[in-house]
């Protein structure tokens, strides 16, 4: 049997991944955002007391079906404004559902870091795209402009995702704000458009310039942002490997 073993071993040595890679989908989890620690604490206390048939993929289901419900309710926005409370709920929902799911996997002690890492990300850009695209389509904030800033918004992700592989450590917050500082700023917003809705709808300047200019001023942040930690991180990267000296081509 041992050509068995032989190519049991050349199927292992090709399928192995490289050490780093295997750490990625576990990085050293760096939360720095402002309700972060507070966060957490709520996050684990309400963990510890959901009943046993409750499991992560549920609360995975759930955060994606509140996304998809509130870019549904924001989108409805423009037949009444009484849908802007229906898309605060549906976040409260979302961040339930998302925050949660991970969460009640490590209290429980039953992680797969590489399933959870692929899928958390995966249902998050598919979470933003649809709010965004639910905002675009609402009477507030013009389509370009919405899908612009998904886009940004992604891009920041994708950066994210790219620091948990190269360093090891999952730095989600940009500064002080990060998921869960976004959606109250968005319940905030959406309260206060549903409060004074004719105050807004019969203002000197209408809601969506204000709205158009505040979201592109948002964007634009987000990419100096962006810019800061893409040259720090290059900074440290060069440090970690410096540049080598070419070694002469031989043809020999």
């Amino acid at each position: 049997m041992t050509w068995l073993q032989d190519i049991t071993r050349l199927l292992e040595k090709c399928l192995r991944l490289p050490r780093q890679l295997i750490s990625m989908a576990d990085p050293t989890r760096e939360l720095t955002f402002l309700l972060a620690e507070s966060e957490r604490r709520l996050l684990r206390w309400i963990a510890a007391r959901l009943p046993p048939w409750v499991t992560s993929d549920q609360l995975t289901a759930l955060g994606v079906a509140a996304a998809t419900a509130t870019g549904i309710a924001y989108s409805l926005s423009g037949v009444h404004h009484a849908w802007l409370w229906a898309a605060s709920l549906m976040l409260v929902i979302h961040w339930f559902g998302d925050s949660l799911d991970g969460t009640l996997a490590r209290v429980r002690r039953i992680e797969r870091p590489r399933y959870g890492y692929y899928l958390d990300h995966v249902v998050d850009a598919y979470s933003t795209a649809v709010i965004g695209i639910g905002l675009g389509v609402s009477p507030y904030v013009s389509l370009g402009i919405a899908l612009g800033l998904v886009v940004v918004y992604l891009v920041l992700s994708i950066n994210v995702y790219l620091e948990s592989t190269v360093f090891g450590a999952f730095r989600l917050a940009y500064g002080r704000l990060g998921p869960t500082e976004l959606r109250l700023i968005l319940i905030t917003i959406n309260g206060a458009l549903a409060l004074h809705h004719d105050f807004f709808g019969q203002g000197v300047v209408p809601v969506r310039i204000v709205a158009d200019a505040g979201c592109a001023a948002a964007g634009l942040g987000m990419l100096v942002m962006l810019g800061i930690r893409f040259a720090r991180n290059l900074r440290k990267l060069a440090q970690l490997e410096p540049p080598k000296q070419a070694t002469p081509y031989s043809s020999v």
